[in-house]
Formats: structure tokens, C-alpha cells, sequence
């Protein structure tokens, strides 16, 4: 199981509207190119969202469905994604000092990345996980006005460095 954890700058509530809109995912999941629909009581257990991976023409439609949900303070997820599998997905979210300390568990629960050991799988699974955290932080962020401004540029003529 790969592990990452960030702590965000915002209450936990902020995090879980994040989570709770199901049209968001395709935002910050990496691999998901695009949501094609979202079930009316997501994140309610039971609930899919329907995406599509990979890049255009080639892109595969699969789902994602809710196995639990404590927001704002878990969602459990299971990701399909065909050819290579389904991975369950947990996302815990803690009140801390200054924020909301966000972890997430993933890995492989069937397929043939099954047949990956273990730590190489953690080793694949780590940059990607990353990734959605970095993407996650910033549309959280963004959404709830708690992004940090950016510096002038060099240049001194007042435009935002991105």
C-alpha cells in the first residue's frame, strides 16, 4: 500500500466540498482525463462517478464508487480502471494546527498490476499519489480563496508569477 499525507491550510470542511463534488475529480486525479457523469447522491456510499482515462482517441471509460463515506473526515474509494485493475482508495482527513492534514492510502485490489510486487507497485504509485495531493491542495485552495498570493515578477510590472 502506498502512503502520502500533506497538511493543507484550511479546515476539513473545505477539503470534503472538494471531495463531495464528483464533477471535480477529473481535476485533480491524475489519469482521469474526464468525468462522463456523476451519480445524483455522491459521495453517499454506493455512488460511481464515470471517467475516462488515457489520452484522446485512445481513452477508456471506467467508474470509481464510493465505499464509505465519514466526510469531512474519510471517503473510501474503489477505482476501476481496465485494463490494469481496481485500487481502493482511503482519504482521511484530520483537523490539525494551521489546517487539515490529509492522508491517502492506495493500492491494488485486482488485475494484473497484481502481479507487481508490492514495494515496485509503492515505487509507481508514490509520484503519482503526489501529484493528486499537489492538484488537490491548489483547487482546494483556489475554491476557498486561502491561496497564498504570488510574488511580483522581476520584470516589476505587477503581474502574478504562476
Amino acid at each position: 500500500m502506498t502512503t502520502v499525507e500533506r497538511t493543507f491550510a484550511c479546515p476539513p470542511e473545505d477539503v470534503a466540498a472538494v471531495l463531495s463534488d464528483g464533477w471535480l475529480y477529473g481535476l485533480w486525479v491524475v489519469g482521469a482525463t474526464r468525468i462522463r457523469a456523476v451519480e445524483e447522491d455522491w459521495p453517499q456510499e454506493g455512488q460511481r462517478l464515470h471517467h475516462s482515462t488515457g489520452p484522446w482517441p485512445f481513452h477508456l471509460d471506467d467508474h470509481t464508487t464510493v465505499l464509505r463515506s465519514e466526510l469531512p473526515d474519510r471517503l473510501v474509494l474503489t477505482a476501476r480502471g481496465w485494463p490494469w485493475g481496481q485500487a481502493r482508495i482511503d482519504i482521511r482527513l484530520e483537523e490539525v494546527d494551521g489546517g487539515t492534514r490529509l492522508v491517502m492510502w492506495e493500492d491494488v485490489i485486482t488485475g494484473v498490476m497484481l502481479l507487481v510486487p508490492a514495494p515496485l507497485r509503492a515505487l509507481l504509485l508514490a509520484p503519482r499519489q503526489k501529484e493528486c495531493l499537489d492538484r488537490l491542495e491548489q483547487l482546494v485552495l483556489g475554491r476557498s480563496g486561502r491561496r497564498p498570493a504570488h510574488e511580483e515578477d522581476d520584470d516589476g510590472d505587477g503581474s502574478a508569477k504562476v
